[in-house]
């Protein structure tokens, strides 16, 4: 497998961020931040700067991650001015991703609506109705355009979106009839709020040639108390379901990427300590 990271989870100098990619071998570079700037939003002269570091060094772009439609809601309807915004974003970034030699694109989902299906009265009383209907075509025109553009865009199971767990990432795909251009970005981590289980329950799911790219980060999610804590990878709730993840898609011959996402600090707010302190585990799993 593939072993990456997403680089301003160590830096958004990405000049440090490689060095630091350096000093634990990783080859796969994930693009969110760099500089001060979203990927996105960089200048042209910026974007072959940042192209000619990463080939000079030896990386190469695993993925491209901006917050495509995060923020949308159910009230939003195709081509409106926040839908129109986030496809002229998603433009641009499938340009950047053209000049880096980045394969994949990541999106987003709009904001969750807790629950989207139900039976037995849930349907009349708990359900929100349409809403998930609502979103299919805000993504619909993304996928058009990520196919025309000879691009696969990656769907995160993210916190607080419609598409939080596989489950959902993959009935997003079947019925836009996407599986050639969209895949799923698992975050297993991320899923832990919804209690979707990553091994097996989330990877099978995705194996059957859904799964795109991979985040691996450690957490202790309290869903009743609304709190999340991100933890040193190995001391949270995935602690006994990352080998087993990993026994996985080798043995399914997954060939994709895995990254690194350094998001946890060892509570002063140092990320790349963070990043130091968890590496060794990720890669004896991931490796």
């Amino acid at each position: 497998m593939k072993l990456g990271v997403i680089c301003d989870g160590i830096s958004r100098d990405l000049v440090h961020a490689v060095d630091v990619m350096d000093e634990f071998d990783l080859t796969y570079a994930e693009l969110q931040f760099v500089g001060d700037t979203e990927v996105g939003d960089h200048s042209s002269n910026e974007i072959r700067e940042i192209d000619a570091l990463l080939r000079a060094r030896g990386k190469s772009v695993s993925c491209l991650s901006r917050h495509i439609f995060a923020g949308m809601t159910a009230a939003n309807r195709p081509g409106d001015e926040l839908h129109t915004r986030h496809m002229d974003a998603l433009n641009r970034v499938i340009d950047m991703a053209h000049v880096v030699g980045s394969p994949l694109v990541r999106i987003m989902t709009p904001k969750k609506e807790q629950i989207l299906w139900g039976f037995g009265g849930a349907e009349k009383w708990n359900v929100a109705h349409g809403a998930w209907d609502a979103m299919l075509p805000l993504i619909a025109p993304a996928v058009d355009l990520a196919r025309n553009a000879g691009v696969t865009l990656v769907v995160e199971t993210g916190n607080g979106t419609m598409v939080n767990s596989n489950y959902t990432a993959r009935k997003l795909i079947d019925d836009l009839d996407a599986k050639d251009t969209l895949k799923v970005l698992w975050d297993p981590a991320n899923n832990c709020w919804c209690h979707e289980r990553a091994y097996p329950d989330g990877y099978d799911e995705v194996k059957d040639g859904y799964l795109g790219h991979v985040h691996i980060k450690d957490v202790q999610v309290d869903t009743p108390k609304a709190t999340l804590e991100v933890r040193e990878m190995g001391t949270g709730q995935l602690a006994d379901q990352f080998q087993p993840m990993a026994d996985a898609l080798r043995a399914d011959g997954y060939d994709g990427v895995i990254s690194f996402e350094s998001v946890y600090h060892p509570g002063n707010g140092d990320f790349e300590a963070g990043f130091r302190q968890c590496i060794a585990r990720f890669k004896a799993h991931f490796g």
